[in-house]
């Protein structure tokens, strides 16, 4: 199956090994397309795993995956990476009642520990 973060690689050479634990992502980039694609699949549990723990508190797992459940997640598209921890994308979908949506947002990430987390984001558009 072709990854859903529009990699145009297979999703077991692309999101898939982040996605199992067997590496981790090596640059934000590579972090934001594997949390769209665990919105897509849904992983929820990935998407708590790879916020920074400081932020956790803000999200809830639960929520998470059916925000990814409840919506069929179609396109990313990477606008300008900016600096190393910073990635502006457009994220396309269809909504619970079919409606197309779109969500563009400019998010910050962090490494630590040899790790990238997503800290937050800022909505655009």
């Amino acid at each position: 199956m072709n990854c859903p973060c529009c990699s145009g690689k297979s999703y077991e050479e692309c999101c898939k090994p982040y996605h199992t634990g067997e590496q981790h992502a090596p640059t934000a980039e590579a972090l934001m397309r594997s949390r769209f694609s665990a919105f897509a699949i849904p992983n929820g549990e990935y998407l708590m795993e790879t916020t920074l723990p400081g932020k956790r508190k803000l999200h809830s797992k639960k929520d998470l995956q059916e925000w990814g459940e409840i919506n069929q997640w179609t396109k990313l598209e990477i606008i300008q990476i900016p600096a190393l921890n910073h990635v502006e994308f457009k994220a396309y979908y269809t909504d619970q009642d079919g409606n197309p949506q779109l969500h563009h947002e400019f998010s910050v990430f962090q490494k630590m520990h040899d790790r990238w987390y997503y800290v937050s984001g800022e909505f655009l558009d």
